[in-house]
């Protein structure tokens, strides 16, 4: 099972990257002028987000710095560590939703501490890769295209974040066991 999985995550990338523009030639579609129109029009798109990254980056230092985030995970430490979640993992349930960047170094400095092959590690990349940084993809995104009321997209995201979460502790218990 490991080796097909191993399989499938070298080969997914390189086989996507090669079948896109194969498949857009295959249409007639022009793969080249195509990219650099879209090229063009992510320019002026990454300059009209810089003031909503400002802003999210402002916010992710304040909840950090005020000590908020060791707050609540020193509160639900004990719960998740009786259930078998290791409680090292906490903080990056909290930080994925919020910043990409930040979770990442997170899961590197877990895995430098804990070692690539522990449990810990491997729930951390495993959720590193099932949840999503939704706060900062409504701010982002959301702000780039003008949408201001953002209805149900904030809770189903963060609903999302914490199946994802769960699921990839559930995954996690049942192809590496619970160690």
């Amino acid at each position: 099972m490991i080796a097909f999985i191993q399989l499938v995550s070298t080969w997914t990338i390189p086989m996507l990257i090669a079948f896109i523009p194969l498949y857009a030639s295959f249409r007639k579609v022009p793969v080249y002028e195509a990219f650099i129109d879209g090229a063009k029009d992510g320019f002026g798109t990454a300059i009209g987000i810089i003031p909503h990254l400002v802003a999210m980056m402002t916010a992710i230092s304040m909840f950090r710095a005020s000590g908020a985030m060791d707050a609540f995970v020193g509160l639900i430490k004990p719960l998740f560590e009786s259930v078998g979640v290791p409680g090292d993992v906490l903080p990056l349930a909290l930080l994925r939703p919020i910043t990409g960047a930040g979770s990442l170094a997170y899961v590197t400095d877990l895995i430098k501490v804990h070692g690539p092959d522990s449990f810990a590690a491997r729930i951390a990349s495993t959720v590193q890769g099932s949840t999503d940084t939704t706060l900062y993809v409504l701010t982002v995104y959301f702000g780039a295209v003008g949408i201001r009321k953002s209805r149900y997209a904030l809770k189903v995201g963060l609903f999302s974040d914490v199946v994802g979460f769960f699921a990839a502790v559930a995954a996690c218990w049942l192809l590496f066991g619970l160690v």
